[in-house]
């Protein structure tokens, strides 16, 4: 079993900046892909950002490209979302999630769906 526990959301203010961070526990945690999505209000959730835990590579959701990066600390089990100049249009509730069966099917690690474990969500307000 695997728990990811996220930390960092907050109340910003447009054009500031701020880190999500997200500890798996467990003795072993070898995902294939971690992910962050995001929750507004009576919206969908909605892909932002995945790593692919191995190499690294990434892929984001294009209203985030250039200011938002993920990235990871393997030894501590922990995934992190770098979030720059930041929007209200990014005030969501924010969740990790890990993916940990390899899959060559395109587009999974933009699926919800294909995600096995989930942090608990943190909320991010920016006002303007």
């Amino acid at each position: 079993q695997v728990q990811l526990v996220e930390s960092g959301g907050g109340l910003v203010q447009a054009g500031d900046s701020l880190t999500f961070s997200c500890a798996a526990s467990g003795r072993i945690f070898n995902p294939y892909v971690m992910g962050w999505f995001r929750q507004a209000p009576g919206k969908e959730r909605e892909f932002v950002a995945s790593m692919w835990w191995s190499n690294a590579g990434t892929v984001y959701v294009d209203s985030v490209k250039g200011r938002f990066t993920i990235s990871r600390d393997k030894a501590k089990n922990t995934v992190y979302l770098q979030m720059n100049s930041l929007k209200p249009e990014d005030t969501a509730v924010y969740y990790c999630a890990a993916m940990m069966t390899t899959t060559t099917a395109w587009g999974t690690w933009k699926t919800a769906g294909q995600y096995d474990y989930w942090g608990q969500g943190t909320q991010v307000t920016v006002s303007s």
